[in-house]
């Protein structure tokens, strides 16, 4: 039987390489690019004697995108600046990689004619809805450059997918958490924030009264749902949430991670609640998230260690890296 093969840009970030460890296990073989901005490559050092390669490539600057999509069967398009905050200071930077790399991904993928381009979109998308659970024909509001170039993204695979007859998909990711959740760089995730701040006994700094829910879908039940989409021959030029269908609030989180809390300004143009409408996906995939959020969090208390080295997040530090944030997103 003739192995599968699958391209994954980003393949050695959270998400990525979580993809990448169901692929090989599928009997995948499996290509990894990532320029390593935000990736991490001990995240794919055990896939040594696996059928994966790794490449250390910028997909917005790298002039021949054909001979690494050349014989692959699948791509996922993961790559991407994902931190929400920088984004304001380095919207070039942001549209390069999110906008200009998916482009050339595309162009590639256009000409190979690969099997299915799967696209990793963002709900950042629907701003503030005015509708809960949000699902995908909700207005679009990008209120902050990492969820316009997420969108311009998607803009670009749909368009693709119409016009040059590709099998393109676009799942809109709400809060994914799990192991191999980034422990370095800027200010981001809550999960994130939180663990490294758990692992230094320091108080878990909750923003605004904590009372604002997030929709988290744990990253294995994600790649589960990227995989059986990526063999559904059906399916082609749409657009998924994809989410657990539940709220919980950011005070919830803290209670469960326990410890001391304390409380600092909320951020304009950011959402009060956010909920994921999974009716599409569970009904077009038969798919449903199978893993509860209790589990997911023991999960990573088990592995507190993990945030050893990351960053420790204090009030001041935090003020000091929203400020322009606040400066311009004040009347959102």
């Amino acid at each position: 039987m003739k192995k599968i093969k699958s391209l994954v840009t980003g393949g050695a970030g959270f998400i990525g390489s979580n993809l990448v460890d169901e692929l090989v296990k599928k009997g995948h073989i499996v290509t990894i690019v990532d320029n390593l901005s935000t990736g991490n490559q001990k995240n794919i050092l055990h896939h040594k004697k696996n059928n994966v390669k790794f490449l250390k490539i910028d997909i917005s600057k790298f002039n021949n995108l054909k001979k690494i999509v050349k014989g692959n069967h699948f791509v996922f398009h993961l790559a991407g600046l994902a931190d929400i905050v920088p984004s304001i200071e380095k919207p070039k930077e942001y549209y390069k990689s999110n906008v200009e790399g998916t482009f050339r991904l595309l162009e590639a993928c256009k000409y190979l004619k690969i099997k299915k381009f799967i696209y990793a979109a963002s709900a950042s998308c629907y701003g503030i809805p005015k509708n809960y659970p949000t699902n995908e024909k909700s207005k679009i509001d990008t209120k902050y450059p990492y969820a316009l170039t997420k969108y311009l993204g998607e803009e670009l695979v749909m368009h693709y997918g119409k016009i040059y007859k590709m099998s393109n998909l676009s799942f809109r990711f709400f809060n994914v958490y799990g192991l191999r959740s980034r422990t370095s760089g800027a200010y981001g995730a809550v999960f994130g924030v939180f663990l490294a701040q758990k692992y230094a006994r320091k108080p878990l700094t909750i923003v605004g009264n904590g009372r604002q829910t997030r929709d988290f879908i744990h990253v294995k039940d994600l790649v589960d749902a990227l995989i059986k989409a990526s063999k559904n021959r059906k399916l082609k030029n749409q657009i998924f949430n994809i989410g657990s269908g539940k709220e919980t609030s950011v005070n919830d989180i803290a209670k469960i991670i326990g410890g001391k809390k304390i409380f600092i300004p909320r951020r304009p143009g950011e959402p009060d609640r956010s909920l994921a409408d999974i009716t599409k996906i569970k009904k077009e995939l038969n798919w449903k998230p199978k893993i509860s959020l209790k589990t997911g969090i023991n999960e990573l208390l088990g592995n507190l260690k993990n945030w050893s080295s990351a960053p420790v997040w204090t009030p001041n530090k935090i003020k000091s890296q929203t400020k322009t944030w606040f400066k311009l997103l004040k009347n959102s």
